[in-house]
């Protein structure tokens, strides 16, 4: 009779309070992202040469990611144990703590090498927090999902990526354009940073109004729980951790390289004021949301991963565009940003549920979130760091040849994953 009485998610609820801590959790990281090219260079790592401190900088961006997986096996452990509902509050809490910290960060010129100290601990947990956001968050959605409808629920949370994304960079753009750059330098930098409490304040009000998924519920009610779900996960499905870890590689070179490395390239290599690159950087994220949607429609229509091979194929092929694009001045870098994040969606759109569906409740939050970490720490840690090293000794043309190389070890992982893994979860 209890359950009788127990209120059960809705649809439009389940989907919000998947969407809403992603959007948080991006948009924390993006600001992150941007203020690693635009602010910390000058503010926490000075030097004679902007491109050296942009590298310093890029250093302190790649440590968010080596903590990651260490949010994953400790978020996913209690995810996997206590419930997705109160690990999903308290990843989001990390997260939030995290990025208002640096808000309130000293300078190198206020406290010298404690400040970069500083912002290396708040980074590490920025990427604690988001190491069990992700994972829980489409375990939430595609958990709740009718059958057949798994990539169009999984795709909610993966909204969360553009539109944080817009949010940050918006913000940046409104602070750019309404103050004198010592304004900016001084103190308007910090604002997103501080704003996002009011964002985080939000998603914990909606998260705690949502109940528990069903399938967790039946794992409990069926004593399918394991002792520890990573040690399970190593033992039982290293398969599915390896190809899952592989298959979302590129999706992260190719993020980080439209982003952080762009940014950086066009406003050092390519000379451009931010002013001008910012809004561009914009323009190409709309197309990264409205691909979402499609691909994740044709994922439950054709399947997960075969969508994913057609996605990673044509980001290879993309690989070669980099030079001429990257070359062609304002409007070369319009259809750059256009095309690269297009491609982004097309694979962003069915990777939630690609990445859950191959672990059993028991350690779907421990396993997903692995996944999908480690892909973060081989594809995006050091993407902008390696990428900028070879624009700068080789060019563009050598950044292209990086991507391409990734994409074609992600589509080799994602052909196994189609033989390890059922027919339907292909």
């Amino acid at each position: 009779m209890a359950d009788a009485v127990l209120p059960q998610n809705s649809t439009g609820r389940v989907l919000f309070a998947s969407l809403i801590g992603t959007t948080i959790e991006f948009f924390d990281f993006y600001i992150y992202a941007t203020a690693a090219v635009l602010v910390f260079p000058a503010l926490f790592f000075p030097g004679e040469d902007p491109l050296t401190s942009t590298l310093s900088s890029f250093a302190t961006f790649a440590i968010a990611f080596f903590a990651r997986p260490v949010g994953a096996v400790a978020f996913g452990h209690f995810g996997d144990r206590v419930g997705r509902k109160a690990t999903l509050v308290a990843a989001l809490m990390t997260m939030g703590v995290s990025t208002v910290a640096i808000g309130f960060l000293p300078t190198y010129a206020q406290a010298g090498v404690i400040a970069p100290l500083l912002l290396a601990l708040c980074r590490f947990g920025q990427g604690l927090g988001l190491g069990g956001e992700w994972g829980g968050a489409v375990l939430l959605a595609t958990e709740n999902a009718p059958p057949g409808r798994k990539a169009w629920f999984g795709m909610f949370p993966q909204l969360g990526a553009p539109i944080g994304f817009i949010l940050s960079t918006a913000s940046f753009i409104l602070l750019t354009a309404n103050l004198a750059e010592d304004a900016f330098l001084s103190w308007g930098w910090r604002i997103p940073f501080v704003a996002s409490a009011v964002l985080v304040f939000v998603g914990l009000w909606v998260r705690l109004k949502i109940t528990e998924t069903p399938e967790f519920k039946t794992a409990v009610e069926r004593d399918e729980r394991v002792r520890a779900p990573v040690v399970t996960l190593l033992a039982r499905h290293k398969a599915a951790l390896i190809l899952g870890t592989l298959g979302a590689t590129t999706t992260f070179v190719l993020f980080y390289l439209m982003t952080v490395f762009a940014l950086g390239w066009a406003t050092t290599g390519m000379g451009l004021a931010r002013a001008d690159v910012l809004p561009i950087q914009l323009i190409g994220v709309l197309f990264f949301a409205a691909l979402i949607p499609v691909t994740a429609l044709a994922a439950d229509r054709f399947g997960q991963v075969r969508v994913l091979i057609a996605s990673t194929v044509g980001i290879g092929l993309f690989g070669a565009l980099f030079a001429p694009l990257l070359q062609g001045g304002l409007s070369g870098l319009l259809v750059f940003f256009a095309l690269g994040f297009a491609l982004m969606g097309c694979t962003y759109g069915p990777l939630g549920a690609a990445m859950a569906r191959p672990f059993p409740t028991a350690v779907r939050y421990t396993g997903a979130s692995m996944a999908f970490n480690l892909a973060g720490i081989l594809g995006a840690s050091l993407a902008p760091y390696i990428a900028l090293k070879l624009a700068r000794e080789w060019g563009p043309a050598a950044v292209g040849g990086y991507l391409s190389a990734a994409a074609l070890i992600t589509a080799l992982a994602l052909w196994g994953m189609s033989r390890a893994l059922p027919e339907d979860a292909a």
